[in-house]
């Protein structure tokens, strides 16, 4: 059986990829190319295979990924400006009257540089959607001259009665590359899921994105939606559908055709992008009242083997981390929002502790690969500096098809996955007692991991039963014990890590009592800094 856990480390220097994706190969692309695209299917009702076949002529050809040219004023539009310019909504773009989805549409502008092509598919017939500048609201936003007419759009969004049936709410957007978002009830914007990650975590990476979209008009009853996509790249092309069903955990079905143009590229399946600024156990590098600002605070992993682990988010400070987590048929993975707790995060309007959580399930096997975490250090949180995604480890071939499905749920709540306990909470600090004078330990840290949930709390009245088990790939682990936390109805793990000066080790830890396992495998790295004046400096946050 493999060490799912073991985290291998790459360091990078620091890029503010995401931010500045849109800009450039991160915006959103309608370049038409004569080969693949054509006005209707050719036979019967429109389907995946046209958008499969529409992918495989479009690698068939050299890529063009170049912008096309937009009005400078558009090109100038800060954020603020841009988003003045509203879709009006007096009638919706989809289905009769009555129809449970409305399709919205988003302009060209600030970082949306590369208009997409937007059709609806009605009787089986796809029909691009015309831009019209009179189907937006702008504002105060104002041009000198009219807009070209077959300017484009920058994306899309739907809207569905999602948390009121009298009141239609955002429920799934597709903006910028080939990133989109999707809410479950009572839930805000925060993380968001890409359509594929080529190269990440090195000074390669490309951002490859939807060139086009096709929506299936719904039937007044419905209540899901289809969605296909048309990917470009110079790596590969690809052909999506998504089925978006809205709903108190929505989730999105993804079905995906890539066509590899040419190999040698990392490939990410199933890519989530989010962010993490500040945690509990970072001192603030800056003046802020909130304590803690991430849309995300860990990684969670079910391997092929049936272990669940728990992977702390960091903020790296100052050099990027890629680690990776090598498996068998993954079961599943995700970035997880736990923290719930208002005053953790005081923030009014963001309410970070509303953010979902996405959990990603194959549908199939995936084969021999690994989970990949890339973090990249941050000083803001606008910038999303969290990736997570499958790297086969099968490179695609050029001309040879690659099929995969998974499915998304976002959630506020993951609780019941894996049915034991969990870790809610990570701090690390010096090894030795609180409040006392004692000197620091050279190279060693104390981590205390808080456990809550599954079985733990029978074990209130009698703790003792409740052990830790903790390992370490590099050095030794001097002390391990546990305490139960009446404040959370769990159990606390304290645990004491020696390691060689600038060397980083794996960290692992779960509960027993006797052959039972409790909890889930908290796991994390920890670079034991370098020795200068005999002393040791604090080590790498963990959050």
């Amino acid at each position: 059986m493999r060490a799912a856990g073991h985290e291998e480390c790459s360091i990078l220097n620091r890029r503010t990829i995401i931010k500045g994706a849109a800009a450039g190969l991160g915006s959103v692309a309608a370049t038409s190319i004569a080969a693949a695209q054509t006005a209707r299917p050719p036979g019967g009702r429109f389907s995946f295979a046209d958008v499969v076949n529409r992918a495989t002529q479009l690698a068939s050809v050299p890529f063009e990924g170049q912008l096309p040219p937009l009005p400078d004023e558009l090109n100038k539009l800060d954020f603020d400006a841009w988003r003045q310019i509203e879709f009006r909504s007096a009638k919706p773009l989809l289905g009769a009257q009555g129809s449970q989805f409305h399709l919205e549409l988003f302009h060209l502008g600030h970082l949306y540089k590369r208009p997409v092509v937007v059709n609806t598919i009605r009787d089986g017939i796809p029909t691009p959607v015309p831009y019209q500048s009179s189907e937006f609201n702008y504002g105060t936003t104002k041009f000198s001259k009219p807009l070209p007419v077959n300017l484009g759009f920058a994306g899309l969004k739907i809207l569905t009665p999602l948390n009121s049936p009298k009141q239609f709410d955002e429920f799934v957007t597709f903006v910028g590359a080939s990133y989109f978002r999707f809410l479950g009830r009572g839930q805000a914007y925060g993380l968001s899921a890409r359509g594929l990650a080529l190269a990440g975590g090195t000074n390669e990476e490309e951002f490859p994105f939807f060139r086009e979209f096709w929506i299936d008009t719904p039937g007044a009853g419905a209540t899901s939606l289809t969605i296909y996509a048309l990917l470009d790249s110079s790596v590969a092309t690809g052909a999506y559908q998504f089925n978006c069903s809205p709903a108190q955990n929505s989730t999105v079905d993804v079905a995906v055709t890539l066509v590899p143009r040419r190999s040698g590229v990392k490939v990410g399946m199933c890519p989530l992008t989010s962010m993490f600024d500040l945690g509990e156990s970072q001192n603030k590098p800056r003046s802020e009242f909130r304590p803690e600002l991430h849309d995300s605070d860990g990684l969670l992993i079910h391997t092929g083997s049936g272990e669940w682990l728990w992977r702390p988010l960091r903020n790296p400070p100052d050099v990027a981390k890629t680690s990776t987590f090598t498996d068998r048929d993954v079961l599943g993975f995700g970035l997880l929002q736990r923290d719930r707790v208002f005053t953790h995060y005081e923030d009014i309007d963001l309410a970070y502790q509303l953010r979902p959580s996405y959990w990603v399930v194959p549908n199939g096997k995936f084969g021999d690969g690994h989970v990949e975490l890339f973090e990249m250090p941050t000083t803001g949180e606008t910038n999303d500096n969290i990736v997570a995604s499958w790297v086969p480890a099968a490179d695609p071939q050029p001309g040879k098809p690659f099929n995969y499905g998974y499915t998304i749920t976002s959630a506020l709540n993951f609780d019941d996955l894996a049915g034991n306990g969990k870790v809610t909470a990570t701090f690390q600090t010096e090894a030795r007692a609180l409040g006392s004078g004692e000197p620091d330990l050279p190279n060693v840290r104390r981590f205390i991991v808080d456990f809550t949930g599954g079985d733990l709390a029978y074990y209130r009245s009698d703790p003792s039963p409740v052990g830790v088990v903790a390992s370490t790939s590099l050095g030794k682990v001097l002390h391990a014990y546990t305490q139960f936390n009446p404040y959370t109805d769990g159990v606390r793990a304290m645990i004491d890590v020696e390691v060689p000066a600038g060397q980083t080790a794996n960290l692992r830890a779960f509960l027993k009592a006797g052959p039972t396992t409790l909890t889930e495998t908290w796991t994390y790295p920890w670079e034991a800094p370098a020795q200068t004046s005999g002393t040791a400096a604090p080590g790498v946050p963990s959050k």
